[in-house]
């Protein structure tokens, strides 16, 4: 069995001064804690203008932070949201490459479609076209990562 911890970095109102970054550093403290306990992965998810639900709006930066405090634990970074309108390919298959770097091979990824209208609308994603427009965008992703040279 293994064993982690998963962050959507949730935050109810009402704010207050300093409420965030004491969110972003409290979650960073819990995996430095779950590295030393031996915890195995620790994933983070990336959402967009959903106030309270989640203020995950780069996983990315969050993630390297994370890796440079860190020894051992894997670092998730998922679900990525992979819709060109979010994330284009090539700068998400770069992000990833330059994480596992930095984290020294420690990084695992999870792609998704995207659910709320309130996400979608932000980016100008048709909901019909979605679940299509993912699944490209992550097999272009796998290919990158893996093919040399890349065809485009």
């Amino acid at each position: 069995m293994k064993f982690g911890v998963f962050y959507e970095l949730q935050l109810p109102k009402p704010w207050n001064e300093g409420d965030e970054h004491r969110l972003f550093h409290e979650a960073l403290e819990q995996i430095v804690l779950a590295d030393r306990l031996g915890y195995d992965h620790a994933w983070e998810v990336e959402h967009h203008f959903l106030d309270e639900y989640s203020h995950s709006s780069a996983p990315e930066v969050f993630l390297a932070a994370a890796a440079s405090v860190t020894k051992n634990i894997r670092l998730g970074h998922g679900i990525r949201q992979v819709i060109p309108n979010y994330n284009h390919p090539a700068r998400t298959a770069e992000g990833l490459a330059t994480l596992d770097i930095m984290s020294n091979g420690r990084v695992e990824f999870g792609i998704g479609e995207g659910a709320t209208r309130l996400e979608l609308g932000g980016f100008n994603i048709p909901a019909k076209e979605k679940r299509a427009m993912a699944i490209e965008a992550g097999e272009q992703i796998a290919n990158m990562m893996v093919l040399d040279p890349y065809p485009g």
